[in-house]
């Protein structure tokens, strides 16, 4: 089953259960791959690897926007950014642990034959295509850097 009729069968299953804000959420999803699906030299389908690409962005998204409201002391926005967070986290693959990140970055940095902070590009190139939809970028970025400083 691909994701938009994942999607589709969850709308349905939020609008018998009345579940409105679950029904924004998944709603979102939808149109953000209805329009991906649409775009200038897509294909009738998006590729597995598009829809994580898709579906990483809006979680980052809304994090950051979670993030924004709260330091703006809007915790009532806030609340429904990390709402729709967590619906979107549904459908992301399980993100790796500090410890399973830490181990699968050092096997990168062998593999790259990275030596220090100079190589970073180059590990940050393999570690983003390796591990993308298992990890944040922001959190790969902090453990490469102190592993190849270290």
């Amino acid at each position: 089953m691909s994701l938009k009729e994942q999607i589709d069968q969850d709308i349905k299953a939020a609008m018998l259960a009345k579940r409105k804000d679950e029904l924004t959420a998944l709603r979102g999803i939808k149109s953000a791959i209805l329009l991906a699906e649409t775009e200038k030299g897509a294909g009738d389908k998006l590729a597995s690897d598009a829809e994580m690409k898709l579906l990483t962005k809006a979680a980052k998204q809304r994090r950051e926007s979670a993030e924004l409201y709260q330091k703006e002391g809007r915790q009532d926005l806030a609340d429904k950014e990390l709402f729709e967070y967590e619906v979107i986290s549904r459908y992301l693959p399980k993100q790796l642990s500090e410890e399973e990140l830490r181990a699968e970055l050092k096997k990168i940095i062998a593999q790259a034959g990275a030596g220090g902070p100079q190589d970073m590009g180059k590990v940050m190139g393999m570690a983003t295509k390796l591990l993308a939809g298992k990890a944040d970028g922001k959190k790969i970025s902090e453990i490469v850097r102190s592993l190849l400083a270290g």
